[in-house]
């Protein structure tokens, strides 16, 4: 594997890679220098690049795990594919249909595997509801509601994080996760779409809320909600959970002082940003020194999210569903079955790549997600309800 874009998304990915025998990282592309050496020091012997296209050229590089700016998702990915490299593009996969198309094109032309990867869709407990939904024992599905209540907006951000012009907002980067979700736990084809989006700071001129309602060709109907403005927290309405949010470590206390920072101008964002990437203490804490007590589950990118089907419904327990129906609450544990973020895309390309087996998150996938994306961006400006025409359904034997 190669990485291009060695940002926080890839300090969360690389653990996931290290922890794989699939898995070698070999090469690894970045603009930032210190970043570039953090990266060579790591992995002694791996090529370390300044641009995409060094890393592309590179022919010891099979695949690569493209997590730069949203806005280059699309044209670092057709460039792998035209180097004849297998690509997994961070969410969202592109900013538009034509930029998703591109990269779908490039692929299919160049006989390459692309995956629309690092959503919660990949999620045990997420992929554990879609069996039970499949295995027919609650009855038909009827609808999902999902709500994520955040602190995204008081994390630091670079510019192109919060600027739609070029993917940013909650919308385009938390977004994936609850609308792959419900395409996955729904089938795949969605009909229709009512959105609406939220810029209410001037400090930070960002999508930091949305709304939609989602219907199902076959009539499942999805109610999605996601707030990053870190008032209110969906952690805390768990009887285990607690104020914290995104931000580790970060209690409401510690939120007014952030929000504070923030619009009064104080706050040193890029300094903020570096402390989370390679070879920082966040990185340390949060993806290198994970406690070995299964920890239990808290509602974070995700939220909390209720699966009704016509003989009961499904939600996320501490450590896994709970399940209830006529004759009463079930609790099914998962074991220590934890999101390994991007453990399972790299999984599912090295099965296509490697055994032949499907890519099921392929780029016409990742088109579908992205086509709610943008109908729930087009839905808001123009008030009115959008038909989707891109909607693919997840096969049936798909089972994570």
């Amino acid at each position: 594997m190669g990485i291009i874009g060695i940002g926080v998304g890839a300090t969360q990915i690389m653990p996931q890679m290290e922890a794989m025998p699939e898995i070698e990282i070999v090469a690894g592309a970045d603009t930032n220098p210190r970043v570039r050496e953090a990266f060579g020091a790591r992995y002694e012997g791996a090529h370390v690049y300044d641009s995409a296209e060094g890393l592309c050229a590179d022919p010891d590089v099979d695949a690569v795990w493209i997590s730069t700016p949203n806005n280059f998702h699309s044209p670092h990915a057709v460039l792998a594919a035209n180097a004849g490299k297998h690509v997994v593009s961070e969410k969202p996969m592109a900013l538009n249909m034509k930029e998703a198309e591109a990269m779908v094109e490039a692929a299919d032309r160049n006989g390459v595997k692309l995956l629309c990867g690092h959503t919660l869709a990949f999620s045990p407990p997420v992929m554990a509801m879609r069996r039970i939904i499949n295995s027919g024992e609650l009855g038909p599905l009827r609808a999902l509601n999902n709500w994520a209540f955040t602190d995204w907006m008081l994390q630091a951000r670079g510019p192109e994080e919060l600027d739609e012009a070029v993917g940013g907002g909650v919308l385009y980067r938390q977004g994936p996760h609850q609308l792959d979700t419900a395409r996955l736990l729904g089938g795949g084809l969605v009909r229709s779409v009512r959105g609406v989006t939220g810029k209410w700071w001037p400090e930070r001129y960002a999508v930091g809320y949305y709304s939609a309602f989602l219907e199902f060709e076959d009539g499942v109907t999805a109610s999605v909600v996601n707030n990053g403005y870190g008032y209110a927290m969906t952690s805390e309405l768990v009887p285990w959970g607690d104020d914290r949010g995104l931000i580790v470590g970060a209690t409401g206390e510690d939120r007014v002082a952030i929000r504070k920072g923030i619009k009064d101008g104080t706050r040193d964002e890029a300094a903020a940003k570096d402390s989370l990437k390679i070879g920082s203490e966040h990185e340390r804490v949060m993806w290198r020194e994970r406690s070995e007590e299964r920890q239990p589950w808290r509602p974070t990118n995700l939220g909390i999210l209720i699966v009704t089907c016509e003989r009961g419904d499904i939600r996320q327990s501490r450590f896994g569903l709970y399940i209830e129906r006529d004759g009463g609450k079930e609790e099914r544990d998962l074991g220590d079955a934890q999101y390994r973020a991007g453990r399972e895309d790299l999984a599912e390309l090295y099965n296509a790549v490697v055994n032949g087996a499907p890519v099921y998150h392929s780029g016409e996938w990742g088109m579908a997600t992205l086509e709610v994306i943008t109908a729930i961006m087009e839905s808001s400006r123009d008030r009115k309800e959008v038909r989707l025409t891109h909607q693919v359904a997840m096969p049936l034997e798909y089972d994570g």
